[in-house]
């Protein structure tokens, strides 16, 4: 647990301090040849073109990344596993920048420059809206594909997890347009397997570092207590904290006697709805990274 705690604080560090390697790191162009070649090799009707057909594109690399896992455990009393984990969680990490493609959008100067900027967080297929609803529920969906369904999968299962969630996040976004209409659909509801428990503790943590009563209502009334995968409790609360966020801002300004709303935009900049959720995007995977690390500790005094 403690090697893992120390794989993910230098792979995100890493991220940060070196974007243009990330950035160039962050290659998929293999899987999207390698869907294009499993589609060109099964044409006909078949295993590949059914609703598990995911499992013909996944099954290699994911072996790979056992065999790698598995033999790289033990040398070097755990360094080698520990030097292939954060390559790992650093290559399935993102692949995109969330606070630079947020930033671009807050500091968009026209309409035309912001729509561009926020199609870079939008749903393959789905034109961007830029209305501030719909940007804090991109930030939200975002996050949750770029950080914390990687970083949830990797603490699970290890390097496994997270190639397992990136790979199908990728079936599913960037590279669907070369799966077949079926293979896409089981993709789908693979990623909505996976993203199940990602949601559930992203919301729990959104309700401890933000407004609880408020996350809780919203989880419960947008089927949080229920096993329905699709359901979209992480969005609606994530909007609702952003409010709560904003209210609350919004009477320390006039405690200050400050007037709201003209003064708070000005003096917060503009879309300050994206910036509280990115706020409360990173106070929830500090909070994360804090239950992990009580986890070492625990494990030590133990």
């Amino acid at each position: 647990m403690s090697l893992t705690l120390i794989a993910v604080v230098i792979a995100l560090a890493l991220g940060h301090v070196a974007p243009s390697l990330a950035a160039s790191a962050r290659d998929y162009g293999w899987y999207r040849q390698w869907l294009r070649w499993l589609d060109l090799r099964f044409p006909a009707d078949g295993f590949w073109r059914g609703r598990s057909g995911v499992v013909v594109a996944l099954l290699p690399p994911l072996l790979v990344v056992v065999i790698f896992q598995a033999a790289l455990d033990k040398p070097l009393l755990g360094l080698a596993g520990l030097l292939f984990a954060i390559a790992v969680l650093f290559y399935c990490w993102g692949p995109r920048d969330l606070d630079l493609d947020v930033e671009a959008i807050i500091n968009a100067t026209d309409p035309v420059t912001r729509r561009d900027a926020a199609a870079k967080l939008a749903q393959v297929g789905v034109p961007p809206t830029l209305d501030a609803p719909s940007l804090v529920e991109a930030v939200f969906r975002n996050a949750q594909r770029r950080w914390f369904g990687v970083l949830f999968w990797f603490l699970l299962l290890g390097p496994l997890g997270a190639v397992l969630y990136r790979l199908s996040a990728l079936a599913c976004e960037e590279d669907a347009a070369d799966l077949p209409p079926a293979t896409r659909a089981g993709a789908r509801s693979l990623l909505a397997v996976l993203d199940w428990p990602v949601a559930q503790l992203m919301t729990l943590a959104l309700a401890l570092v933000g407004d609880f009563d408020t996350v809780v209502s919203a989880w419960k009334d947008n089927g949080g207590a229920s096993l329905q995968f699709d359901a979209p409790f992480l969005a609606v609360a994530g909007r609702a904290s952003v409010r709560t966020e904003l209210a609350d801002e919004a009477m320390d300004f006039a405690d200050d006697g400050i007037v709201v709303p003209n003064t708070l935009v000005a003096a917060l900049g503009e879309l300050p709805e994206l910036r509280d959720a990115m706020s409360l995007v990173w106070r929830m995977l500090l909070l994360w990274l804090v239950v992990l690390a009580l986890f070492v500790i625990a494990g030590w005094v133990g």
